[in-house]
């Protein structure tokens, strides 16, 4: 059996730098694409994670991950953090977020029905901060 395939931190680095994808990464080094997503983690060259928890702060079925709501609210999150989606899946979530703050409605959550639209709780309204927060997000860019 053959000996495993090391990558080189310092040249992994270099490569990075250079733009060059996981792909050719793996191909240069000889290793999985995994291999190469491991690497780039433990040499602290991989782009950190977004964190959606505050948009989405239930736990979510693997039925409703995928959801309108979710989604919109994953996309207005990201905006925030100053990653926005495609234009097309911001402003689809920013269309969705603004209709429902101008008609007094927010959403809940439940596991086993999923999102529903609720009227808004007086104090102000789920959606309506996360719409705020990605315009935030938005200006600062």
């Amino acid at each position: 059996m053959g000996r495993k395939s090391t990558i080189d931190r310092r040249e992994l680095a270099r490569l990075v730098a250079e733009g060059m994808s996981v792909q050719e990464l793996a191909a240069h080094f000889g290793v999985s694409e995994s291999g190469v997503l491991q690497a780039k983690r433990a040499a602290g060259l991989a782009k950190p994670m977004l964190d959606h928890s505050g948009a989405l702060p239930w736990k979510l079925t693997r039925a409703h991950s995928q959801s309108g709501p979710a989604t919109n609210l994953r996309n207005l999150s990201a905006a925030a953090q100053g990653k926005p989606p495609a234009s097309e899946r911001l402003n689809t979530a920013l269309r969705w977020a603004q209709r429902l703050v101008d008609a007094g409605l927010d959403v809940r959550y439940d596991a086993a029905e999923g999102f529903t639209e609720v009227a808004a709780a007086s104090e102000g309204s789920h959606v309506a901060s996360v719409l705020e927060a990605a315009r935030r997000g938005l200006e600062a860019r």
